[in-house]
């Protein structure tokens, strides 16, 4: 995935600020379609404007959004009745990342120690069972050995929509 430069966040208790790089797309099914719209890049820093960005989208269909968020972790959004499904490739991210702690709190998740070594995901693995990945599925993909932005790529190819993505990443200008 192309990276781009999101903003300037802490991260965990360093006092020296950061670059927060990535990716935030909308993917959006609508009449049978598949369509990607690369999101701002204020979605990488801060939940609520990922939440409000994907829901000012207005589809008609699915519509969700993948995160890839300094290419150390993703998550996944899906507006769902009474709030909005989520999963987290990491949950040890929350340590360093206040969005990944965003999402562990709106889960009602505590933060994981400092010691813990081992990565897991928390949240909703069957986020897109409806469109054709099973949880299995998405545990194989959380826990592969890759990066974020190939675990995403995966996930694209598997619901049918691996091609818009790989548009929607190469034009910075979509958004």
């Amino acid at each position: 995935m192309l990276s781009c430069d999101a903003g300037w966040a802490y991260r965990g208790v360093m006092s020296v600020q950061e670059p927060i790089q990535g990716t935030a797309v909308a993917v959006l099914r609508e009449d049978g379609q598949w369509r990607c719209i690369r999101m701002p890049e204020s979605a990488l820093l801060d939940l609520d404007t990922a939440i409000t960005e994907l829901r000012n989208t207005r589809s008609t269909g699915a519509a969700f959004a993948l995160l890839n968020v300094d290419d150390e972790f993703f998550i996944l959004l899906r507006p769902a009745p009474g709030g909005v499904s989520m999963l987290l490739s990491d949950a040890t991210a929350a340590l360093d990342y206040d969005i990944a702690a965003d999402v562990l709190d709106l889960l009602r998740v505590d933060l994981p120690d400092e010691d813990d070594e081992e990565l897991w995901p928390e949240g909703d693995l069957s986020i897109l069972a409806d469109l054709g990945l099973s949880d299995g599925e998405m545990t194989v993909i959380v826990e592969e050995d890759a990066y974020p932005d190939d675990q995403l790529m995966m996930i694209a190819q598997r619901c049918g929509f691996a091609t818009q993505l790989g548009t929607a990443l190469e034009n910075r200008e979509s958004v």
